[in-house]
């Protein structure tokens, strides 16, 4: 598209330059008799237009007409391309925000499954400690039950998650695939 617009500036100027010539230029005119003052005598016939400039004007108009055709043809081809972009990047805005929110989940699951793990590590060290001293206290085998339960619940929704996401991607493939 940079491409087209230093070939639409120079076309617009060379068509510029022609209308300008045909302006200058004395329109083609049919020769008159000349006007006579009295009696026929003194007066001057009207210059007759040569015949080699009518071709040459006619030969401008003729290249005038065809420069505007593909100033017209060029000027289509550019809205064609800048809608085709608008078009695109639409589509990547939509996928953009898209994806965003699915970063957002991730990020969100991904928080929760390593406080589960933290949890986990605490409980266990716990748990070890009180093996060490050979007196497993219920409150910790509890506590560390809980900890590897959410941790479990937090991997699975982190595993969700991730199967949105694949999903997201899949659903636009069948679809195109579908038509």
């Amino acid at each position: 598209m940079s491409d087209l617009a230093p070939v639409e500036r120079r076309l617009s100027a060379a068509l510029e330059r022609i209308a300008r010539q045909l302006d200058k230029a004395p329109a083609p005119t049919q020769a008159k008799p000349a006007r006579s003052s009295v009696f026929g005598l003194g007066g001057r016939a009207e210059p007759t237009p040569d015949p080699e400039q009518a071709a040459i004007i006619a030969s401008l108009r003729d290249a005038l007409e065809k420069e505007r055709a593909a100033n017209a043809q060029l000027s289509e081809r550019v809205h064609q391309v800048k809608q085709r972009q608008e078009t695109t990047i639409a589509q990547l805005e939509r996928r953009l925000a898209r994806l965003t929110e699915q970063l957002d989940l991730q990020s969100l699951e991904m928080l929760r499954l390593k406080k589960a793990n933290a949890k986990l590590i605490e409980a266990n060290t716990g748990l070890r400690e009180a093996q060490v001293e050979a007196f497993p206290d219920a409150t910790l085998i509890n506590r560390s039950i809980t900890a590897e339960l959410e941790a479990l619940q937090a991997e699975r929704r982190a595993e969700m998650a991730e199967m949105e996401e694949i999903l997201a991607e899949i659903k636009p493939l069948l679809a195109a695939d579908a038509r």
